[in-house]
């Protein structure tokens, strides 16, 4: 019997802290359908799981263009207040894009018995997808759902999302919108 997590990429405050970006207008586009995911998840029993960007302000990436944020232990690095969080959620502080890199994700995976993870998150092509191909090389199944998943645009988001519905990867990284992945789990679980 497969058994599922949910994971949450970078829904974080700093992410939508210039709640006028395209990034912002984006994410917040997603909101409704990412909490009906998350509450279905936990109403399902799995795990709702939280990876999260937690930089030092003296990481590499930030002597560029790229100004420090969600630094670890600020507020800025914590979830955002408009997402479903409850007790018994699991949050995984990250140091880079996947939320397996030097993290124990793949650990509370193996721990709880999950095979397969479904993604959501920001940002399509940057850390939800690092994220969905770490997944897969450390061996579980992956679902994106591209309508809990954003990105800076539109476009960006749709160009990451068709080359991976049409990859080889099939079936072991899906693409599927939340309602195809309810009508699938019922004829599937």
């Amino acid at each position: 019997m497969t058994k599922y997590a949910v994971i949450t990429v970078d829904m974080l405050k700093d992410t939508f802290k210039k709640r006028e970006s395209t990034l912002s207008a984006e994410g917040f586009a997603i909101l409704p359908a990412l909490n009906q995911l998350i509450q279905k998840g936990r109403e399902n029993g799995w795990p709702i799981i939280f990876a999260m960007d937690s930089f030092l302000p003296e990481d590499y990436f930030f002597t560029g263009r790229v100004k420090p944020f969600s630094i670890r232990g600020t507020q800025g690095a914590e979830v955002l207040d408009e997402i479903d969080q409850k007790p018994g959620d699991i949050y995984v502080p990250k140091r880079r894009w996947s939320g397996f890199f030097k993290t124990d994700l793949d650990q509370i995976l193996r721990v709880k018995g999950i095979d397969t993870v479904i993604i959501a998150g920001v940002t399509t092509g940057v850390c939800v997808l690092a994220t969905a191909l770490d997944a897969l090389s450390h061996d579980f199944r992956v679902i994106l759902l591209e309508d809990c998943c954003a990105s800076v645009t539109k476009a960006d988001h749709q160009a990451v999302i068709e080359i991976y519905r049409k990859s080889t990867l099939f079936p072991y990284l899906q693409i599927m919108r939340a309602d195809e992945l309810w009508q699938y789990l019922a004829t599937n679980l």
